[in-house]
């Protein structure tokens, strides 16, 4: 049967004085595209896709790479958008995001509403399918909208997915039906 791999990119290297979207990989980000290709494996997926977003282009690339496969970035899997730098404590920003999965129709903070970027990452991904119908994907995106996307298909809760995972993690969808197989919080 068909999968689709939606995967967290790795951990960043943060810096406050840029916007999030802007990000590359840390060094152990990169390393641990490593551990991520050993768990994406298993799946034997045939391409890997990702965001424009530098630190999923980079874990895309990098997973790529470990396991021998063709890569390519599409358009609109990017991150909720949220363009302007700088960030809040963390449970300042849980909160935010809570508001954000809780009021999806809301612009709660950022420049689109829950509902507009789960509706952006759907086609998205959608398109990405319909381009490669035969094969099982691999598509490196973002946690939020990975959240949106597989509450959506599957009727799991956005927050509590997205507060499991992490910097990678994966969920594997069956296809055609978007049946969740399973999370993996972490891969490393």
């Amino acid at each position: 049967m068909k999968k689709l791999l939606l995967i967290k990119h790795s951990l960043p290297e943060i810096d406050p004085g840029i916007p999030a979207a802007a990000w590359t990989l840390s060094e152990a980000g990169r390393q641990r595209c490593i551990l991520l290709a050993q768990r994406v494996a298993e799946y034997t997926p045939d391409m890997v896709i990702c965001s424009q977003e530098p630190k999923a282009s980079e874990t895309g690339r990098l997973l790529a790479r470990q396991l021998d496969l063709p890569w390519a970035v599409a358009p609109n899997l990017h991150e909720h958008e949220r363009p302007t730098p700088g960030l809040a404590a963390r449970d300042v920003f849980e909160s935010a995001v809570e508001s954000f999965f809780a009021h999806t129709e809301k612009l709660v903070f950022g420049a689109e509403s829950a509902q507009q970027a789960r509706d952006r990452f759907e086609k998205a991904v959608e398109a990405v399918l319909n381009n490669y119908p035969a094969q099982t994907l691999a598509i490196v995106a973002h946690g939020t909208v990975i959240s949106l996307f597989v509450a959506h298909k599957t009727g799991m809760d956005a927050f509590s997915l997205w507060k499991k995972l992490g910097l990678p993690s994966m969920v594997v969808l069956s296809l055609p039906d978007f049946k969740l197989e399973k999370v993996i919080g972490n891969v490393f």
